[in-house]
């Protein structure tokens, strides 16, 4: 990461709760404030952990995620707005944020995952969150993260269950080692609460937290819930 910017005035008092918590402090803020996070599909899932961030101070975000919002997207994707239905969900997203958090550089890309770009984008983070709904976009996105030797926050969920698992190059398997090829039954489609996919969101962004602050230890096993 680059040198830890100081803090203006205003971002000590937005972010002063946050730095009572022992070991966070001003050096921590500042951590956050010179980190640049990748997100993966920033939908039910995936926005909730750009939320958070943007929420904790993150100085950069850089989202892909492709199409137009449909109704059956509203249960869970709180970036989103009714009106906006039929254009680009990245226009929301980035849009919302920015009136969250407008100290926080957002870079919307208005693309999915794929192996022909996953290297390009990973590049430009410190660390990445994979929130994909499809396994093809997982595998590449997880495969450029190591090659590039960045942590990954692989955060999941299906029906009543969720899943985060934190990957570090060096320190643990990849991705493809527990899920070496595409599950033939999966689609991007499938069952979903908004409730589920916001426990793995906040269960997720506290791992980026961890990781970028060195606050607590990283969740060495997959933390899972279910009902």
């Amino acid at each position: 990461m680059p040198d830890h910017p100081a803090l203006t005035p205003e971002e000590q008092a937005v972010y002063e709760w946050q730095m009572w918590v022992p070991g966070m402090g001003d050096g921590g803020q500042r951590k956050l404030k010179a980190a640049s996070v990748l997100i993966s599909r920033v939908g039910g899932l995936g926005g909730l952990v750009a939320l958070e961030l943007a929420a904790a101070g993150v100085g950069r975000l850089i989202l892909a995620h492709a199409g137009n919002l449909q109704p059956s997207d509203l249960n869970r994707q709180l970036l989103q707005t009714h009106d906006h239905i039929g254009q680009p969900r990245i226009e929301s997203i980035v849009r919302r944020l920015r009136e969250l958090n407008p100290r926080c550089d957002i870079i919307g890309v208005p693309e999915n995952i794929s192996a022909d770009n996953a290297d390009a984008l990973v590049a430009q983070a410190d660390l990445v969150v994979d929130a994909a709904p499809l396994f093809q976009e997982r595998l590449a996105l997880n495969a450029a993260a190591f090659r590039a030797r960045k942590p990954m926050v692989e955060c999941a969920m299906h029906t009543l269950e969720a899943s985060v698992t934190t990957l570090v190059p060096g320190k643990t398997g990849c991705l493809a080692c527990y899920v070496p090829e595409v599950p033939p039954t999966w689609t991007r489609q499938f069952p979903v609460f908004g409730a589920v996919s916001g426990t793995a969101a906040c269960v997720g962004a506290m791992e980026v937290i961890k990781l970028i602050t060195g606050l607590g230890t990283r969740a060495r096993k997959p933390y899972r819930a279910a009902a």
